[in-house]
């Protein structure tokens, strides 16, 4: 599948200005795209198109209202994307709500997610139809082409790639099917999304792992051996599996900065107790109302946040008496806002998720 990519937007809507005062944009041509198609993304078939002209004075960017949407020229065979990031874990976004199956093959999203001859991306989430009386229904393929039942970084962004698509301002909130069953996110009014996450899965065979039950049925403190190293682990499923650790029989406390994460990652998330493999969370205890943490995911690797995976860290913080209920969790990109809630046993994510650029690509 060859890739060209065909122009990158700045994170502002497009509006006239001089691209020249904007560092960080990029115009790549090729002969796959007509510049004069490529109108302005969201908004459903009514949407103004932009187009890119030159002339002495530089590029300028303007606005043009047309009636011809984005999404009409799928015959072209090019895939209409927005690249969206919630804390630096990013994701291609795609319109997907005309139908079940999503637009492309996992290969084909791998593919698109390569960091060198694609895209670049930690997964692509395709935005259909909801089911069983939702309103949308979210799916997603790793940048390994495998498929996770959820993701909360990812839930974010498409909740704000719902918004755009269908016009949202202010609050708002709808329902979403995933492979983690009902999640519900909601727009504030400050852009941030905040998610209800449901409940956390504590049952070991049903996070699931084969680590034997340290308190009740679930693994709260249980001893593994990862690289001869003997760790302490709680599990925890947020509807896909976490695998937390604090310390090992070496280090008591962690310092997650000093984590050799491509080396012990892999080992973790392919050993043999974890038989649907598992999320990795490194975490260091800053208060108890403070956690910082790094992460090995479970067909993406090393990446700067994920949302379900700092709701596992407080979950298992709370489990492990090292935190209380409402968390800050600091990721390589940046903060989240975790509350696992007395009342309903729900645990409530909330952050950012911001648009990155607009593009298309020519699927071979």
């Amino acid at each position: 599948m060859a890739i060209a990519t065909t122009i990158s937007l700045p994170l502002t809507s497009p509006s006239s200005r001089s691209l020249a005062s904007i560092p960080s944009l990029r115009l790549s041509f090729t002969s796959t795209l007509q510049l004069d198609s490529l109108p302005k993304y969201f908004a459903r078939r009514r949407s103004p198109r932009l187009s890119v002209s030159a002339s002495s004075a530089g590029l300028e960017v303007t606005e043009k209202a047309r009636s011809l949407s984005f999404l009409d020229h799928r015959e072209s065979g090019l895939l209409h994307f927005v690249k969206y990031h919630g804390l630096g874990n990013d994701f291609i976004l795609v319109d997907n709500r005309d139908s079940s199956e999503p637009r492309i093959t996992p290969e084909q999203a791998a593919k698109l997610c390569d960091r060198n001859f694609g895209i670049g991306a930690d997964g692509v989430i395709f935005a259909m139809p909801g089911v069983n009386g939702t309103d949308y229904t979210m799916r997603i393929f790793n940048s390994d082409g495998s498929e996770p039942e959820m993701c909360g970084n990812g839930v974010r962004c498409f909740a704000r790639f719902i918004a755009e698509l269908e016009n949202l301002q202010g609050r708002h909130s709808f329902t979403v099917h995933t492979g983690a069953g009902l999640i519900i996110p909601e727009l504030q009014d400050d852009g941030q999304v905040k998610v209800d996450m449901g409940e956390p899965i504590l049952k070991a065979t049903d996070v699931p792992t084969r680590l034997t039950p340290t308190k009740d049925q679930s693994v709260v403190k249980a001893a593994i051996e990862v690289d001869g190293v003997a760790w302490s682990v709680t599990c925890v499923s947020m509807g896909n599996p976490h695998c937390v650790t604090f310390g090992n029989k070496i280090e008591q406390n962690l310092q997650v900065d000093d984590i050799n994460l491509a080396a012990i990652g892999p080992k973790f998330e392919h050993h043999e107790m974890f038989p649907a493999r598992t999320n990795t969370e490194f975490v260091q205890v800053l208060s108890n109302s403070h956690l910082k943490m790094r992460v090995w995911e479970r067909g993406a690797g090393a990446t700067l946040a994920c949302g379900t995976g700092a709701c596992a860290v407080v979950v298992a913080a709370v489990l492990e008496g090292r935190a209380g209920r409402n968390c800050t969790v600091d990721l390589p990109g940046g903060p989240l806002q975790i509350e696992w809630s007395e009342q309903d046993n729900h645990v409530y994510m909330t952050g950012p998720a911001e648009v990155v650029f607009y593009g298309s690509v020519p699927l071979h």
